[in-house]
């Protein structure tokens, strides 16, 4: 019974500190979104203010560390889950030649400049490397919150962040050759051949048992089992890379990589969503453990100057690779700055004891501040490149644009606008966009959208806009009673014209109906897809779908 019961204790004790830190690490990222800061640099800032209390070895059991191990590797399968080989040559140029050139760019500067400071040439090229990496997370999360998914700066930035998922699993690899010791070359090429086969059995098991197996799982009809295989799949592939000498995260990036051509693929991702930002935490906030708080308070100058030197290095460089790639000087700002920051695999990089022993600890406690901090001000940079590109692209007020001989017109580029425009430019449809709000017309021009700003409420723009000789117009701007005051002079004027329309709810559709119009209710579900196959019906083009929307598609209708 005295054996259980100190059994029992020693179970809590060893649990404990993982549970301590969970608790901790809830209050810290809910304050994080309340700052409107991202949550990992609230795990951060928790690990910090562990550390300054001295509190820190408290917390670096093996659970805890066992824990932050997790989530890295979660992390690399999630991204293996975007990493499709369909999505691979569907956005090549940008990947590989965008992707690349801003590597070469931004990491091959930071890695010139650790070497010209006098730091080890193997931390100049590892660590150089990966302060030309961005943040996944942050920008991947920016970019959804502002609908810039399918606008050219949000497909560039995902293909450049696709790019540099590679460069960093690379990083990855060397730097686990580096801590395997003597030569480093020897080293990197055995693990860059076990990589390669590592990749090939993952290309053959995505081709050939993934969907067999996702089959039989689905007949099972049970969502524990998704959960369960989700988990193994990403422990057990990376339990494979580590036995066979590789990193541990290799393997968790293949394991993702094998499902992304899945019709399963979403199922997957919505399981292990939950895990990777549990166990993520865990990581960062034993990153934050590792800082020297004293080391901090001594040299906050230097480390808010280290900050503020390397954003505005970073955006630079970026800025130089978007005009190196041929794109406009707004376009370039824009992006240079959305990808202005560190990057979550940089500080995994630099935990590596490996990694971290090459260089004075205080160096790399300030350069893992200065990351953390350009991440809690990514929203604040890319808005300033946000806004400076729309200033840029506006040009003057009789600038020309694309779109006179376009069939449809789009008035409104919120959501809905530009969800009919990245369809329409996917299907090489041409389109003449309108915004009569100033503040949306230089966000969707900053966002690479081809835009007039005009009121098309007053009927004297009409003719300047030439929509006499449109053939459907799409009115997204969800104000309805302009429509209603102005539909029987264009029934006048233009009565061949089809009119789509997005309305607030239900209760104007039998109006908009009697009026001449195609009234969709846009608080339905899917309202905005049914507007877009409007479009395309009237119009009698057959539409084609991204990949990976028609993956989605595909899921969604096996799910039913």
């Amino acid at each position: 019974m005295a054996g259980e019961v100190h059994d029992a204790h020693s179970v809590v004790a060893t649990i404990q500190p993982a549970i301590t830190l969970l608790g901790l690490g809830i209050g810290a990222a809910l304050v994080s979104r309340a700052c409107r800061l991202n949550p990992i640099v609230g795990y951060l800032g928790l690990g910090l203010a562990i550390g300054t209390l001295g509190y820190a070895d408290d917390f670096s059991g093996p659970v805890v560390a066992a824990l932050a191990e997790a989530g890295v590797m979660f992390l690399l399968f999630n991204l293996g889950l975007h990493f499709s080989l369909g999505r691979i040559r569907e956005e090549a140029a940008n990947i590989f030649g965008f992707g690349s050139l801003q590597m070469l760019i931004a990491g091959g500067a930071f890695a010139a400049l650790f070497w010209a400071i006098g730091l080890p040439v193997e931390f100049a090229l590892i660590g150089g490397f990966a302060m030309g990496l961005s943040s996944t997370a942050v920008v991947i999360g920016l970019v959804r919150e502002r609908d810039q998914e399918d606008c050219p700066v949000g497909r560039a930035s995902q293909s450049i962040l696709i790019f540099q998922d590679i460069a960093a699993i690379l990083l990855l690899v060397a730097a686990g050759a580096l801590g395997s010791g003597g030569d480093m070359a020897p080293a990197l090429g055995l693990a860059g051949l076990k990589a390669l086969a590592a990749f090939g059995i993952a290309v053959l098991f995505a081709k050939y048992l993934t969907e067999p197996v996702f089959q039989l799982i689905a007949r099972a009809g049970s969502s524990e089992v998704y959960t369960a295989t989700a988990l193994f799949i990403a422990l057990a592939a990376g339990w494979a890379t580590g036995i066979a000498g590789l990193s541990l995260t290799l393997g968790a990036f293949l394991g993702g990589m094998a499902v992304a051509d899945s019709r399963y693929r979403i199922m997957v991702q919505t399981e292990i969503d939950a895990f990777r930002g549990l166990f993520l935490s865990f990581f960062f906030i034993s990153v934050g453990l590792g800082i020297d708080s004293g080391v901090i308070a001594a040299n906050w100058p230097t480390v808010i100057l280290a900050a503020v030197g390397m954003i505005t290095l970073k955006c630079l460089l970026n800025v130089l690779a978007g005009l190196a790639n041929r794109w406009s000087v707004p376009g370039s700002i824009q992006l240079g700055f959305l990808l202005g920051q560190g990057s979550e695999f940089a500080l995994v990089l630099f935990a590596i004891p490996a990694v971290a022993g090459l260089v004075e600890s205080d160096f790399l406690a300030i350069l893992v501040t200065a990351i953390a901090i350009s991440l809690a001000v990514t929203p604040l940079i890319s808005n300033i490149g946000r806004r400076l590109a729309g200033k840029l692209r506006a040009g003057p007020p009789d600038q020309k644009l694309e779109g006179d001989d376009a069939q449809v017109v789009i008035i409104g580029l919120g959501p809905v606008g530009r969800a009919v425009a990245d369809a329409l430019r996917f299907n090489a449809v041409s389109y003449l966009a309108v915004e009569p709000n100033v503040e949306r017309f230089e966000t969707a021009v900053a966002d690479g959208y081809e835009v007039h700003q005009v009121n098309p409420g007053d009927p004297r723009s009409w003719e300047p806009l030439g929509m006499a000789k449109r053939d459907v117009v799409v009115i997204a701007t969800g104000n309805v009673s302009i429509s209603r005051e102005l539909t029987p002079l264009i029934d006048e004027r233009m009565p061949d014209i089809d009119r789509i329309i997005a309305v607030p709810s239900a209760d104007y559709l039998d109006e908009f109906s009697k009026l001449g119009l195609l009234p969709v209710d846009m608080s339905a579900s899917g309202s905005t897809e049914r507007i877009v196959e409007l479009v395309f019906a009237k119009l009698g083009v057959e539409r084609k779908l991204p990949i990976s929307e028609a993956i989605s598609n595909d899921t969604g209708r096996q799910a039913a």
